[in-house]
């Protein structure tokens, strides 16, 4: 019978985050094999987990990793069920280890494939919580300049793509408005608005022009003007600049550079 020391246990409970005696039987069921003693807690907690995926994932942080060269952003967001989860040394480094690895992913939404789900599941384990990937997004190009903004909770993030020579401080100052802005933008340009929404809007316009009994022609002209507004509000490239609302984004664009795309996240948003 192997011989389980108080210096293996503790060795196990660093590794795992779980209690002495969990890390203790483990050891002993497993004939003092650490790796083979981690891997049983690891199944084990999953296993303790699976009863409680239907807990409400409503908390979490947003991670962003961004290549050298500027060229390549990736960002990720991770939902858990408390604050107290999302604002743990080891939730955090976590999910940027998530960003760091959804880096390397090809361009477009985050797959997520066997390395994220190990983060997550010793995540899950650790913590004793429903931890879920939420989503993730890789942006740039040979071409593309990427800019990127994450507010000091770590509860929202901005990775924007430009094309052109754009400064940091440009890159700085749209991420900024992207994530400060009200409403959040819902595309760089008109043809980006779900045309869902888009035809919503023109309803609920359209009804409010005819209870003001104006005639058709005149109503029409109503909608059309309250379409325009709401794109106004809602296309990033007709929003009013947070830092000078005399400016449009369009406006505070150097000739030559162009916003490609932009991903806003937002915990609980």
């Amino acid at each position: 019978m192997a011989t389980i020391t108080a210096k293996d246990v503790m060795a196990l409970r660093k590794a795992s985050g779980l209690g002495m005696m969990e890390a203790k039987k483990a050891l002993t069921e497993t004939g003092g094999d650490m790796e083979a003693a981690k891997e049983l807690l690891r199944k084990k907690g999953l296993a303790k987990m699976d009863g409680r995926t239907d807990r409400e994932s409503a908390e979490g942080k947003v991670a962003i990793a961004v290549s050298d060269d500027k060229k390549k952003g990736a960002i990720v967001l991770v939902n858990t069920e408390t604050d107290f989860t999302a604002n743990n040394d080891m939730f955090i480094e976590k999910v940027q280890i998530i960003a760091n690895q959804a880096l390397t992913n090809d361009l477009g939404e985050v797959a997520v494939d066997d390395s994220i789900t190990t983060l997550i599941d010793d995540i899950r384990v650790t913590t004793k919580e429903n931890a879920q990937f939420g989503k993730g997004m890789v942006l740039g190009g040979d071409n593309a300049t990427i800019g990127s903004y994450l507010h000091f909770t770590g509860k929202v993030g901005v990775l924007i793509e430009l094309e052109g020579e754009a400064s940091e401080e440009l890159c700085k100052d749209l991420c900024m408005h992207v994530s400060a802005i009200s409403p959040a933008p819902l595309g760089v340009n008109e043809d980006e608005v779900p045309a869902d929404i888009l035809e919503k809007e023109r309803e609920i316009a359209k009804a409010q022009a005819m209870e003001s009994g104006k005639p058709e022609e005149i109503a029409e002209k109503m909608v059309e003007g309250k379409i325009r507004k709401y794109l106004d509000e809602v296309t990033l490239m007709r929003q009013k600049f947070v830092k000078d609302d005399k400016k449009q984004i369009k406006d505070i664009l150097p000739a030559g550079v162009s916003i490609k795309k932009f991903v806003r996240y937002q915990i609980g948003g």
